[in-house]
């Protein structure tokens, strides 16, 4: 797990050149910036900063990330859970929006008439799998409501389409054309 490491002391790449060690140990929390051109070039970490760290990273990626959100909450008439993932996390198999989706989507500005399909929410899985980008979930939601208008309305006749059906309209002359 990432995590922002902050450095209360920078010293020139040159003054680190010249004695790293007790440089180091001057440092504040073990943690020492370099900059060279006033731009950090390097970190230097005493031993035992390094160990707390690696520690505290252990600790964070051994709990459980994800969050129970209880639907009986939202809408008392179901009582399954959906377990969501806390954070940014890529697209995966199984993946179901919210119960009040289509409430949330209207929220949006996203007006969905008809209930989502099987269809269409596999197609959305499989397409967001591959891509491998990361969202939180409330982005993925508003992903699928934007890819399900888009699909929903771009359904029109296909007869149109056809560059070779003549339609019945261009078989008439129109008054006053001498063609």
């Amino acid at each position: 797990m990432p995590a922002k490491i902050l450095s209360s002391r920078i010293i020139s790449l040159h003054s680190f050149c010249q004695n790293p060690i007790s440089s180091l140990k001057k440092s504040d929390g073990g943690i020492l910036a370099i900059l060279k051109n006033y731009t950090p070039v390097m970190y230097a970490i005493t031993p035992e900063r390094l160990a707390k760290l690696l520690a505290l990273e252990v600790e964070n990626t051994s709990k459980n990330n994800n969050l129970l959100i209880e639907n009986n909450i939202i809408n008392n008439k179901t009582s399954r859970s959906i377990y969501t993932p806390i954070g940014k996390y890529a697209m995966y198999d199984g993946w179901q929006p919210d119960s009040d989706f289509i409430r949330q989507a209207a929220i949006w500005g996203i007006l969905l008439t008809s209930p989502i399909t099987d269809a269409e929410l596999s197609g959305f899985i499989s397409y967001w799998h591959a891509e491998g980008s990361l969202f939180h979930h409330i982005q993925w939601q508003q992903k699928f409501a934007r890819n399900l208008q888009m699909i929903r309305n771009s359904n029109f006749d296909k007869s149109r389409v056809n560059v070779n059906q003549i339609s019945n309209a261009t078989l008439s002359i129109p008054k006053g054309f001498r063609g």
